[in-house]
């Protein structure tokens, strides 16, 4: 055990701070659980600070959520002369500790001289985005952990736009936590003049739910004979999604097992729509009732998953990269047809997002921007273009299920997306057409994509330490075939370079900060892309194989990643 890990494990095993409880549970770690407990601090990724709760400098606790809400109120402090007015927003979903810590957060930043607004309850991340610039604040707290199990949660910090915090704007608040005290020492600077705060009013949900309401295409579409299965997961959607549901004329029956704000997750084996477990429950309603469409969103309602009915009467799941280009085709052909499609508009998504947007969007003439793994390069970059006038915003995505389809908020609005996709399903079922239908027609007009991911966990310091090297060998000495396949070309964000192997030149990525991630194209339209998750302890691989047969794209990701993780010697 390094030296630091067993510092840091004595430090908080002999401090009066620490509870007898947490005691109890730091005597009865083994060896392994303290390494992974202690061996580095708790640390922010591409959405926030997320990591197990429990006792420990990587944990999440009220002492480390109480260093990282100090380094946020003096961040503020130090770049809005009118903060302590303008105040903080802040949210939480469903989990173990989420209101403690929200309450914590609230009392911290009021006894810093700032005002906050809390929510009375749960409520999902986009609303917390959306609260954040309806009340002008100066910045929002969200505590979640959004789709990780159970025994995870999270601290995430927003911008006065509603936009997580970007790298040149989150770099000041990491240097001002650097500074700070170790989680266990560092105190609460009280102000005399402390901060109110503020219980949200229903306004919030009134017009939040109303500004989503106008996201629909074709809102006067028949819907006497199209039923929908919804789960929220046990999140924080639920009172929001069915409120919407009803105001728009939609069957929907709940999934009422999952329904609550259960911490626990009781109701399903995954919190996760990208976890094929998390529908079983769903399916099994939908087949009851004979539901056209089963929609989930995760436990902070950012994000949607969805499985349609095929023409054998099968629930098939989709993807996040299938769901959003179905949804981006149908959002820009509807506004064309309606005349209000943008002249200059763009489309963002991420570089780990399947090629095939891009191909749909140029289809309509609008251009597309892609950016690193998170949502906040998106909502950045929305405020940008209003500030500089640049291109109109039409559409936002990633492949990990998560979209924007107005940007009255700036993140994920699973909401937004939940209504949309249902509107979406059943204009083609008024024209027979299924949704994998959809995407095997989108398919024929640009290729077929098949996209899947790949996850290899690391735990502990020694996993880190694994998942570091595999990074550096891939940079010092990348593949350059796989299955007969020749790589083309390599993009390296670590370095931000992009090499053309046919050439043999190498040009520099502009536009984007340096990421964790190396992105390999092959010369048939093949593209693996390979980068450590900023939220869990894994290794992500993302294998997207492009072809003019759908049944024999379909089969080859798996392929491709068995001869990586053999080349390799993963």
């Amino acid at each position: 055990m390094e030296s630091k890990t067993l510092e840091n494990y004595n430090r908080w095993l002999n401090s009066p701070l620490v509870s007898e409880n947490d005691k109890a549970i730091l005597r009865s770690m083994n060896q392994e659980e303290i390494d992974d407990a202690f061996y580095k601090d708790i640390e922010f990724g591409t959405a926030g600070m997320r990591g197990i709760i429990g006792p420990g400098t990587n944990r999440m606790n009220i002492f480390t959520i109480k260093k990282a809400c100090i380094g946020y109120a003096r961040f503020l402090l130090s770049k809005y002369t009118d903060a302590r007015v303008r105040g903080v927003a802040i949210s939480h979903d469903n989990r173990h500790m989420s209101r403690e810590f929200a309450i914590e957060c609230a009392n911290i930043i009021n006894d810093m001289g700032i005002n906050t607004y809390l929510f009375d309850s749960l409520r999902p991340t986009p609303e917390l985005s959306y609260a954040i610039r309806y009340k002008n604040c100066c910045g929002g707290i969200m505590i979640t952990a959004s789709h990780n199990p159970k025994e995870y949660n999270g601290f995430k910090v927003y911008d006065s736009y509603g936009c997580q915090l970007t790298p040149n704007k989150i770099t000041p608040l990491l240097e001002i936590i650097s500074k700070l005290p170790d989680e266990l020492s560092v105190k609460v600077v009280g102000v005399t003049e402390k901060g109110i705060n503020q219980i949200f009013g229903p306004d919030v949900d009134d017009t939040y739910v109303a500004l989503v309401e106008t996201v629909q295409l074709n809102p006067n579409l028949d819907k006497s004979n199209f039923k929908i299965v919804y789960t929220p997961n046990h999140g924080a959607s639920f009172i929001n999604a069915m409120r919407v549901f009803k105001d728009c004329g939609y069957n929907v029956t709940p999934v009422l097992s999952q329904c609550d704000p259960d911490p626990d997750f009781k109701g399903t084996l995954s919190p996760n729509p990208e976890d094929p477990r998390s529908y079983i429950e769903a399916i099994k309603l939908a087949k009851e009732i004979d539901a056209d469409l089963i929609c989930m969103t995760d436990p902070d309602g950012d994000r949607v998953g969805l499985a349609c009915k095929n023409k054998k009467g099968e629930y098939v799941l989709l993807t996040g990269n299938e769901s959003a280009a179905i949804l981006l085709d149908y959002i820009l052909s509807e506004r064309k047809k309606k005349g209000f499609l943008s002249s200059n508009g763009v489309m963002y998504n991420t570089v780990v997002t399947s090629g095939i947007g891009k191909l749909i969007a140029e289809n309509y003439g609008v251009k597309t921007e892609s950016f690193l793994t998170g949502f906040k390069y998106i909502g950045d970059r929305i405020q940008y273009y209003e500030e500089h006038g640049g291109p109109h915003f039409e559409f936002g995505y990633e492949e990990s299920y998560g979209c924007l389809i107005k940007p009255f908020v700036r993140d994920k609005d699973g909401i937004q997306a939940i209504l949309l996709y249902c509107e979406m399903a059943l204009f083609y079922k008024k024209l027979n057409i299924t949704l994998d239908e959809a995407y095997s027609n989108l398919g024929r007009r640009f290729g077929y994509h098949k996209c899947k991911q790949f996850n290899i966990h690391f735990e502990g310091s020694s996993g880190n330490e694994k998942m570091k090297k595999i990074m550096e060998h891939l940079n010092d000495y990348p593949f350059l075939e796989l299955l007969g396949n020749k790589v083309k070309i390599i993009e390296n964000y670590f370095n931000l370079t992009r090499t053309d192997l046919d050439r043999n030149y190498v040009e520099n990525i502009t536009g984007l900060p340096v990421g964790d991630l190396i992105k390999f194209y092959f010369e048939d339209g093949t593209n693996i892309s390979i980068r450590p998750s900023g939220t869990e302890p894994k290794c992500k691989f993302y294998i997207e194989v492009v072809g003019n047969n759908e049944e024999e794209v379909n089969a080859l990701p798996e392929k491709y990643y068995e001869a990586l993780v053999k080349n390799q010697d993963l």
